[in-house]
């Protein structure tokens, strides 16, 4: 269900198509006053400029009080945040949903381990917004 690779990318598979997938994680962000920025629509924008591409979405989100101390301690993670959530849909119809795995961005930055739990809060968020209620 979960995978991690080497670039510090975590990836799930998700029970829910990408647009639901998405849906339930913006409206859980947003339970937690954690603001969403954006809402890319990928194939949406392809389907616009005539072009195809499986659904794909890409969520923007974050929370000032969280990602504040990691840009003062060091404000190259600025380019790292505000974090993002990528859902698509594979040749195969499977849905995933992918994150940055919130210890790769403060090792990649060279902060504190301690830190990481400021970006960490967002991960069962995302793991819940793919999985069904009873837990698969």
């Amino acid at each position: 269900m979960t995978a991690a690779d080497e670039q510090g990318i975590i990836r799930l598979r998700s029970a829910y198509s990408v647009t639901e997938t998405m849906d339930r994680l913006e409206a859980s962000l947003k339970q937690r006053a954690i603001l969403v920025f954006a809402r890319i629509d990928f194939s949406g924008d392809a389907a616009r400029a005539g072009l195809s591409l499986r659904p794909e979405q890409l969520l923007i989100f974050g929370n000032p009080k969280g990602g504040t101390p990691l840009m003062a301690a060091q404000p190259g993670v600025g380019l790292d945040l505000p974090l993002k959530a990528l859902a698509w849909e594979d040749v195969d119809g499977q849905v995933w949903i992918a994150h940055n795995d919130p210890l790769y961005i403060v090792q990649r930055h060279g902060i504190a381990a301690a830190l990481a739990a400021n970006l960490a809060a967002v991960t069962p968020l995302i793991e819940h917004a793919a999985q069904k209620e009873n837990g698969t």
